[in-house]
């Protein structure tokens, strides 16, 4: 069975993580440099492979005081811990969703996850290009990965929520 390989189009997808700030609000941030393939043994995905990689250094809130803290030891360490990547050990398909599982890797610690994927179809774009698009979220706890910078609030709780929610638009270009 031959098998399809297809990039990311980074011009068509952005990877986002949300987090709560003060036990009150959310953060939104994203991951501007990120690179990823996919390698499908069929035209449904079942069963394909993908890997993923991020630049630390890349990570944009908006707000370039809280990038910087972000990217510092207290967080990510992104002059020592440049990417944070992905492999996945399945993709399996459950009625209209799938279930991406891999391992993800964050500061050295490499830990298994559970995505969810919504798969948004093929097209073709203009210039003869076939498209696949695909929808991910899911739920990390940062601690698990080595992010435990906090600070404890007087009125209780904490400043920033352990658990960082990943969502994801990608966009994949079949290769030739």
């Amino acid at each position: 069975m031959a098998t399809t390989n297809w990039a990311l189009d980074p011009a068509h997808s952005e990877l986002q993580f949300k987090v709560k700030h003060l036990m009150i609000t959310t953060v939104t941030g994203s991951l501007k440099s990120l690179s990823a393939s996919l390698t499908s043994p069929s035209d449904d995905f079942e069963n394909a492979s993908v890997k993923f990689e991020a630049d630390t250094a890349s990570i944009d809130t908006g707000n370039n005081d809280r990038d910087n803290h972000l990217k510092s030891g207290d967080f990510f360490d992104a002059d020592q811990f440049p990417k944070i990547t992905f492999e996945s050990t399945s993709l399996e398909k459950d009625d209209d969703t799938y279930k991406l599982k891999g391992n993800l890797g964050i500061k050295g610690i490499n830990k298994p996850v559970k995505l969810d994927v919504e798969f948004g179809g093929i097209a073709t774009d203009p210039w003869g290009n076939t498209k696949a698009g695909f929808t991910i979220s899911g739920k990390i706890n940062r601690t698990d990965f080595g992010l435990t910078w906090n600070a404890a609030l007087e009125t209780g709780g904490v400043m920033v929520s352990e658990e960082v929610k990943i969502l994801g638009e990608l966009q994949f270009v079949k290769q030739a």
